[in-house]
């Protein structure tokens, strides 16, 4: 276990080994994702446009339909408190 403090601004330090395990760089942006009472640290290696073409799809998409069923979900999570 690797303990860090919480400074004054609620700034960590990512401890050296952490950064190492996670092949972490200075200005690499990382997400904190909950789950439950825990949260996870990703590091986030590819923007959305890098990952732009990689999941095989069949035909067209419709992205205005899939925006709209993103944000009725997301509304339902809200609703329920998971979100």
């Amino acid at each position: 276990m690797i303990i860090t403090k919480v400074g004054r601004r609620g700034q960590i330090t990512i401890p050296r080994q952490v950064r190492q395990w996670l092949n972490l760089q200075e200005q690499d942006r990382v997400a904190f994702i909950r789950a439950g009472n825990a949260v996870m640290l990703l590091p986030l290696t590819h923007t959305l446009l890098e990952m732009r073409g990689s999941v095989p799809v069949e035909g067209p998409q419709d992205f205005q339909a899939i925006r709209q069923q993103v944000i009725a979900e997301h509304g339902q999570r809200i609703g329920k408190g998971e979100a």
